[in-house]
């Protein structure tokens, strides 16, 4: 089961997995202890999940069960015309042995911050060095001749030289 962990006070997400059963029979809204995932002493509210198949929990849909039901707006529901309605496929609001994934809110921090225990989930614009293409242009032309000092002057050069 993979547990999405979100810290309001940071703004960030958390990722861990875990191949025990605890949170089953756990409703949607109900606030659960983390220690039993290594987690000693944060508190954290169910706010969601999905199952396998990828369908989100329904928090009004009572049980574990699939159903398709109306829907105008929320989870798993991306409309574009004003007034539509559409029939969804949605899971219920208490966690079964079908759900992979569960969403949560931290509401009581430990003693020691969530950093130590886990790391955060790298977003793109992290991972990535912003850099244009002329100067990936420049750069790579320079490496393949084997000087990268040319390649620094080269940057630093606006417009064409006239001579």
């Amino acid at each position: 089961m993979k547990l999405v962990i979100s810290d309001k006070k940071t703004g960030k997400a958390y990722n861990k997995k875990t191949e025990e059963d605890v949170f089953l029979n756990k409703k949607v809204g109900e606030e659960v202890d983390l220690g039993v995932v290594g987690l000693t002493g944060f508190k954290a509210k169910i706010t969601g999940g999905s199952d396998k198949q990828g369908f989100p929990m329904k928090s009004s849909i009572e049980g574990q069960t699939r159903r398709k039901i109306l829907v105008k707006k929320g989870v798993g529901v991306n409309l574009k015309e004003k007034g539509k309605i559409v029939r969804k496929n949605m899971r219920g609001n208490t966690v079964g042995k079908d759900i992979i994934q569960i969403n949560l809110v931290i509401t009581k921090q430990g003693d020691k911050p969530i950093n130590d225990f886990i790391k955060p989930v790298e977003t793109k614009k992290e991972k990535e060095i912003k850099e244009s293409a002329k100067e990936r242009m420049i750069k790579q032309s320079l490496e393949n001749v084997g000087n990268i000092e040319l390649a620094e002057e080269a940057k630093n050069i606006k417009g064409k030289i006239r001579g």
